[in-house]
């Protein structure tokens, strides 16, 4: 089951996407106006986005535009659908990053299997992504498991998600606030002094992967960008 943000202002073409979504297990956000899009693509970060080109407020381009410039959006898959057949329409879509373009009126069965095309694709590449090998680290994403060189490392949940946090914004200093905010979401009894001791305790645990884990003087923590650019201890 995927979630799918339909943004049409035709009611009854937005009654036969939602019907014929939820008929294939989906579950569907259904919006009327590009602003309203906007807002719920940023609340609840879809699977995938049809997109209705002619929107009452403000055109279904910008609304696209939009989703591409925001970093929480940028990678939702988005179909564009419109009745502008032109191949400079086209091409405008597709330059703004839509993913695929439908011309109306379309094969709602056609529509359904470029869906399907689309989120198979989108899985695949996340599958990918579930498996991270980093020098003589290895993440899995899903089970929550890791490996330096082939030594399972037993990590709390917490120690799991500072690695993780760290590695995704690798080669870019993450301050002891911004650790705070993104791993612990900030409680009163939780201290920068907290960060540091479980960043002393992870880096521990990694052996020698621990230079992958950088301590910057005076801000906060960068995991390095490749491991080559490791210092060594």
């Amino acid at each position: 089951m995927a979630r799918i943000l339909v943004v049409e202002d035709e009611a009854d073409l937005q009654e036969v996407l939602r019907f014929n979504l939820q008929q294939a297990g989906h579950e569907v956000l259904q919006a009327t106006s590009g602003s309203d899009a906007i807002l719920l693509a940023k609340r609840y970060r879809p699977d995938v986005v049809l997109l209705d080109v002619m929107l009452p407020d403000i055109l279904g381009t910008e609304v696209c535009r939009t989703l591409r410039q925001h970093e929480d959006t940028r990678a939702i898959p988005i179909v564009m659908l419109t009745a502008k057949a032109e191949e400079s329409n086209r091409v405008e879509g597709l330059e703004l990053g839509a993913d695929d373009y439908v011309t109306k009126p379309f094969s709602v069965r056609e529509l359904m299997l470029r869906v399907g095309a689309i989120l198979r694709r989108t899985n695949n590449e996340q599958s990918a992504k579930d498996q991270i090998t980093f020098g003589r680290l290895r993440i899995d994403v899903q089970a929550h498991r890791v490996w330096v060189d082939d030594g399972l490392v037993e990590l709390s949940s917490l120690e799991f998600k500072l690695l993780l946090d760290l590695y995704e914004r690798r080669d870019r200093v993450q301050s002891r606030g911004r650790l705070l905010d993104d791993v612990w979401g900030i409680s009163a009894d939780v201290t920068t002094r907290t960060v540091d001791t479980h960043v002393k305790r992870l880096r521990e645990k990694l052996g020698p992967a621990r230079v992958y884990i950088e301590t910057v003087r005076g801000v906060g923590y960068r995991f390095v960008g490749t491991p080559e650019a490791a210092g060594s201890e």
